[in-house]
């Protein structure tokens, strides 16, 4: 997928999920949206970005990194 993140064991790439969490939709919609997926590979995608958003705020207020 072009060095894009993808949900285990599938070529569904994380950012796809995570568009449809943020539009609202349902773990079990996205499951039935993308068969090959199940509700945990939803759930990790989830948490994956929640870290990452801890760890960019967490270097933001060190100064690590610039706010656009």
């Amino acid at each position: 997928m072009h060095g894009q993140a993808v949900i285990a064991g599938t070529r569904v790439p994380v950012g796809v999920i995570l568009d449809r969490l943020a539009a609202g939709m349902p773990a079990e919609e996205i499951t039935a949206e993308y068969p090959m997926v199940a509700v945990a590979g939803v759930c990790a995608a989830a948490y994956g970005a929640a870290l990452a958003r801890e760890e960019l705020l967490r270097r933001r207020s060190h100064g690590e990194v610039q706010a656009r």
